[in-house]
């Protein structure tokens, strides 16, 4: 049964009574101009967790995004003369409301984006945790610096709304700046909507679009009043994006897909990534710091596979909001479905596809212990799949799943190792298992990641970690800490931005 109180109707309900100014009896409205505008075509969406009907975005069309841009200017030109005392004060009276409404957030993800309880919840978390301390700190960071001359634009994938998306954008506000941003096509709409509300309230600038991003992505990327483009999401989006950004000279920072690997070389701790690999699979790996590729050395295959196997079939997948009783508390799951159904048919089609040509299955999951409600739709789920050496034809080779499918590479030799982990051209992390520091400080500056971890998994990182890519996998400024202000303020004359380069390197 569907966990009391946890209904979309439900969540609907609270949202319209708590922010009526942004939502209406059957849509949410654009943020655009310093208020709440019923622009656009709404449409239906569903939710992915069971099929259900849930609202979906109010598109606008590229000319009413050229005027919610133009607006946007206007309120950064007011916006960058406040004092900083003030923009702080706004900002951590905006975060108190998101705190207070904290759960309302995160339910508000369950039913958008499919995340479990737990993991909703973190995103909420991060993003307001990861704000204060950037008003904790900011007066250091932006000693000598001012914003810059018109809006950062954001354009981001859905699957972190609260800590990547909306952390960003309320870093840029405190730092000086008018926000843009385009609410991610697959989901993410209502959360953001309440966010936007509670931050608008508080005279905060952020401008808050629905939209196709092929129609509005000229607007938010090449408009002249855009200052900054931060660009989240796939290589091919992306890389029309890095065009347009180099064209104009704009300060950009671009985070894209890479495959992120993780190598075992002379390495024999078995017991220690026993305890890694379920939680690899949080989210269903619809994370940018995920890790689905496997680098194995041949002769350690047979102790892999001991642990692994086991290993992967404890991850508990299933429906986030679905109880036995009515008094249990939300299921404690790695993941539940996928972003939607077709992404579900997209990996089967690939797994399919790497196996008749030539990829060897090597664990193949079911939903038939999975709780979910009876007769409900399941066609976003997607059990955790494993493949051996999926064959250079196969998508599955080169390019992230981003979804529960794992793949291993079997290799020989030290280069091997190298090339196998390399396959992407850029990742965000990557890891390598060995016994040996030395085998571990002479490989990894070799492996193209922005970050290597040594035998444990790395993550994007929260307030000062510094945070970037490597080759394919980041374009422009790299973020984090004081470089994420930086990103979007200007300082001395002959200032260099850290850049993507290939010393560039987070090795631990």
């Amino acid at each position: 049964m569907l966990k009391p109180g946890t209904a979309w109707a439900d969540a609907w309900e609270r949202c319209l009574t708590i922010a009526p100014e942004a939502f209406r009896d059957d849509r949410t409205l654009n943020l655009w101009n310093g208020s709440w505008q019923a622009d656009g075509m709404s449409l239906v969406a569903t939710s992915p967790i069971d099929g259900g009907i849930i609202v979906g975005p109010p598109r606008v069309d590229a000319h009413t995004a050229r005027h919610a841009v133009r607006a946007s200017l206007d309120q950064h030109r007011l916006w960058r003369c406040w004092p900083l005392a003030e923009r702080r004060a706004r900002i951590a009276a905006a975060l108190d409301a998101l705190n207070e409404h904290r759960d309302l957030l995160a339910i508000l993800l369950v039913h958008e984006i499919g995340k479990p309880w737990r993991l909703a919840r973190a995103d909420v978390d991060r993003g307001i945790d990861g704000v204060r301390w950037y008003i904790d700190n900011i007066e250091d960071m932006l000693d000598g610096r001012v914003p810059l001359d018109g809006p950062v634009s954001n354009i981001a994938s859905w699957n972190y709304p609260m800590s990547v998306l909306f952390h960003a954008m309320l870093v840029q506000a405190l730092a000086g700046n008018a926000v843009v941003a385009k609410v991610p096509t697959d989901g993410g709409l209502s959360c953001l909507t309440l966010a936007c509300a509670f931050a608008a309230r508080e005279g905060v600038p952020i401008t808050l679009v629905s939209g196709s991003g092929s129609e509005l992505s000229e607007v938010l990327v090449g408009s002249p009043e855009i200052s900054c483009v931060s660009f989240v999401g796939g290589r091919s989006t992306g890389a029309r994006v890095a065009a347009a950004v180099a064209a104009s000279g704009k300060r950009h920072i671009l985070e894209q897909e890479g495959l992120n690997t993780w190598g075992i070389w002379n390495y024999t701790d078995w017991e220690s990534l026993t305890a890694v690999i379920p939680r690899l699979f949080d989210y269903g790996k619809q994370r940018c710091t995920s890790y689905p590729r496997f680098v194995v050395q041949r002769s350690a295959f047979p102790d892999f596979l001991s642990v692994y196997l086991p290993a992967v079939r404890s991850v508990r997948i299933g429906n986030p909001l679905a109880v036995v009783d009515p008094s249990d508390s939300l299921p404690e799951l790695d993941f539940g479905p996928l972003i939607n159904a077709a992404k579900a048919k997209e990996l089967s089609d690939q797994v399919t596809l790497a196996i008749d040509r030539g990829a060897v299955p090597l664990y193949r999951g079911s939903l038939a212990d999975a709780l979910l409600l009876p007769g409900q739709d399941i066609s976003a789920y997607f059990a955790p799949m494993t493949l051996l050496n999926p064959p250079p034809a196969s998508p599955l080779y080169h390019a992230e799943p981003f979804g529960p499918v794992d793949t291993v590479m079997l290799v020989d030799t030290e280069a091997e190792l190298i090339s196998a982990m390399n396959q992407s051209n850029g990742a965000l992390v990557s890891t390598l298992s060995t016994d040996d520091p030395h085998t571990y400080e002479r490989i990894a500056p070799q492996i193209r990641a922005f970050k290597v971890g040594f035998c444990k998994p790395r993550s994007r990182g929260d307030r000062e970690e510094l945070f970037g890519g490597l080759g394919g996998s980041w374009r422009g400024a790299f973020v984090g800490g004081e470089l994420l202000v930086k990103a979007v303020t200007s300082g001395p004359q002959n200032e260099q931005s850290l850049g993507n380069f290939p010393e560039c390197q987070f090795n631990g």
